[in-house]
């Protein structure tokens, strides 16, 4: 039973303390101190994209301020690099290129991301239930329980950027404030976050807007004067969002494609992989699409499920009429929902329907199953709402649906928590490798990364994003990087005429096991040159 002897007052402050305390101890307890504070010169390897955010960050954290704001000018010459193609959460490195005088030597931001996103989360969850009307202490204990035991939220280990979901609860709390009233301070709180969120993720802004699309969608279906108002003020958050893309260097970007690849598959909201409680049904992520079911995952959790069953069977009426009143904000979930099923609709292990090829336009969200994650916290949101305002047992049932959410994403907490404190080994030999870079001006990387074919048998593509972090941590000038999108058609291989190129004073040009056998036979001074290093060859002046 909820405590009727607190005022309001008392309550907000502790449901707020709740959550915070709730965000820090789940830091503590997933995240080690080395991890969340990195420094160069550390001992263990940085994998996949993981490394591929951090080495983006260093480089831009090293360099000097440019226009546009994003470009690191010291990778990838001459153009340089948008930290943004690389996932390097320009919402983070932008201050901490500003306070790069007082951090450490190599020091990178991304581990520091997930502490915000976790102290995040909860919180945002509080203040977004407080805008469904529900001020009370045990819904909010719930629904700060259950929001940092989003399934989808703590799978988004590797991807640091993506686990900014609180973005999309601030998103989907300015809705429910602002199809109550039209204020311009929530306006100008919504162009804010939709900004902030662009410079998160660009898929994270996509979902922020479209929560806020619901706006006068909602208002209209009410038969309310608001819409037009409401629109100017979608309107004008959706300017601010393309003219920082324009300013900040966005637009023109392009990816591999692929839409539908990394789908929703019809499944997975009740699949339950990494449940406490159902987890042993099933053995991995439910895939139809022949590229595995991670960007899919979307198990919405043992207690939101529960607590969904509870309200269908206990007030249907009530459910409907939430839809009823919410209606934009529904049809704008059915679309996510569409958009995350993708073209080739999955059930199971089985494609059930091929629409054909997807129009163009949408060739840009290759992940679409990520476009799920809306649905499932307004689900989430909208479940400790009703639940709370049952009669007498409403809080507490809250309560228990918040535990058993929580309770039931234990083993993606341990997965997370596993990852978190592992420490890869080199497969390059760092030492050799830093006191090499440590008199170098400038790195060439052969096999450059357009040149590393796909399937890529050498395992030069982990070799690179190892020598990368190790350059990153000065940083060294580098030739080359792997970035999630490029600017125009994507670079064809050229790294014949570098390679035949004599070395320039300076210069430290490591050659991978891919470019071994053409460097042995065209480079100029080779075997004067060039010394192993490991598995790869250092060549230098004057070595």
């Amino acid at each position: 039973m909820e405590d009727r002897t607190l005022s309001p007052r008392p309550q907000t402050a502790l449901s707020y303390a709740f959550a915070a305390a709730l965000g820090v101890a789940l830091v503590a307890f997933l995240f080690p101190a080395d991890f969340l504070f990195p420094r160069a010169g550390m001992g263990w390897a940085p994998q996949g994209d993981a490394a591929q955010h951090a080495i983006a960050q260093r480089y831009f954290i090293g360099d000097a301020w440019r226009w546009p704001p994003l470009l690191a000018r010291n990778i990838l010459p001459p153009e340089g690099l948008n930290i943004a193609f690389a996932d390097g959460i320009p919402a983070l490195a932008l201050p901490l290129k500003a306070l790069r005088g007082l951090l450490p030597e190599g020091f990178h931001g991304i581990g520091l991301w997930y502490a915000i996103a976790w102290v995040m989360q909860p919180l945002a969850a509080v203040w977004c239930l407080r805008g469904a009307g529900e001020r009370r202490l045990l819904p909010a204990v719930a629904v700060a329980l259950a929001a940092s035991a989003m399934p989808a939220f703590i799978n988004r280990y590797g991807h640091a950027a993506l686990t900014g979901h609180f973005t999309l609860l601030v998103a989907l709390g300015l809705y429910l404030r602002l199809v109550g009233a039209q204020r311009l301070r929530l306006w100008a709180g919504a162009a804010l976050c939709a900004v902030g969120t662009l410079l998160v993720h660009p898929y994270l802004a996509a979902m922020v807007l479209a929560l806020l699309a619901a706006v006068p969608a909602t208002l209209l279906l009410r038969g309310e004067r608001g819409w037009g108002a409401a629109a100017a003020g979608l309107a004008a958050t959706a300017a601010a969002v393309g003219a920082t893309m324009a300013a900040f260097g966005y637009l023109g970007a392009a990816g591999d494609g692929g839409f539908g690849d990394f789908a929703l598959n019809l499944l997975s909201p009740v699949w339950p992989w990494r449940s406490w409680f159902l987890g042993g049904l099933v053995g991995a992520e439910v895939d139809a699409s022949g590229h595995g079911g991670w960007e899919g995952y979307n198990w919405l959790g043992l207690g939101l499920l529960a607590g969904l069953l509870v309200l269908a069977l206990r007030v249907p009426r009530q459910v409907a009429g939430t839809v009823r009143r919410h209606a934009g904000l529904a049809l704008v979930l059915a679309a996510l929902t569409l958009l995350a099923l993708s073209f080739r609709v999955g059930l199971g292990g089985a494609v059930v329907l091929d629409l054909g090829p997807a129009p163009g336009f949408l060739e840009q969200f290759r992940s679409s199953g990520r476009f799920f994650w809306p649905v499932g916290l307004a689900l989430l949101i909208g479940c400790i709402a009703l639940l709370a305002r049952l009669p007498r047992i409403g809080p507490a049932l809250a309560l228990a649906v918040g535990l058993l959410q929580f309770a039931d994403a234990a083993p993606n907490r341990a997965a997370l928590r596993d990852w978190a404190a592992a420490r890869p080994p080199w497969t390059v030999e760092a030492p050799a490798l830093r006191a090499l870079l440590a008199g170098a001006e400038r790195l060439t990387l052969l096999p450059s990364w357009p040149c590393v074919p796909k399937a890529d048998p050498l395992g030069d593509h982990a070799r690179q994003l190892q020598v990368l972090a190790l350059a990153a941590e000065r940083p060294v000038p580098a030739n080359t990087m792997y970035v999630a999108r490029w600017r125009g058609a994507r670079s064809a291989c050229g790294d014949a005429a570098v390679i035949a190129a004599p070395l320039a004073p300076g210069e430290l040009r490591v050659i991978l096991p891919g470019a071994r056998d053409q460097a042995s036979a065209v480079m100029p001074g080779f075997a004067e040159a060039c010394a192993p290093v490991g598995e790869i060859l250092a060549c230098r002046l004057g070595r």
